[in-house]
């Protein structure tokens, strides 16, 4: 298993966070779980320009790190379901604010250069 060199930083709340839901897709991730989208396979359709593979991955990241719940079923057919646990209703404003704020970006780019956006 790979053993980090140096250690980490558990003095900065920055580092704590971008560690739990830092990466591309998680905050994605967890938008998609907050509106409804439970299963892998809706994520995987909702979430367009992630691959399945990566998705899956940081899934079982936010599992681990305590932010979704996974809910397997036992009949038939099989499934996997993602919740929100409490942990991650509480970074659900930060998530939202990050959202609000992104949408307003874009109305800032597209009132500078229109041409430039590829969104």
């Amino acid at each position: 298993m790979y053993q980090r060199k140096t250690p980490e930083d558990l003095e900065c709340g920055i580092t704590i966070a971008m560690k739990v839901f830092g990466a591309k897709w998680k905050p994605c991730l967890l938008d998609a779980i907050q509106r409804g989208f439970r299963r892998p396979s809706e994520m995987h359709r909702e979430i367009k320009g992630a691959t399945p593979r990566v998705l899956d991955m940081q899934l079982r990241e936010l599992e681990a790190s305590g932010i979704v719940g996974k809910c397997q079923s036992t009949g038939f057919p099989l499934y996997t379901e993602y919740t929100l646990t409490d942990l991650g209703h509480t970074i659900m404003p930060i998530i939202d604010r990050i959202n609000e704020w992104g949408l307003n970006y874009k109305e800032f780019l597209a009132e500078e250069s229109p041409q430039s956006i590829s969104l």
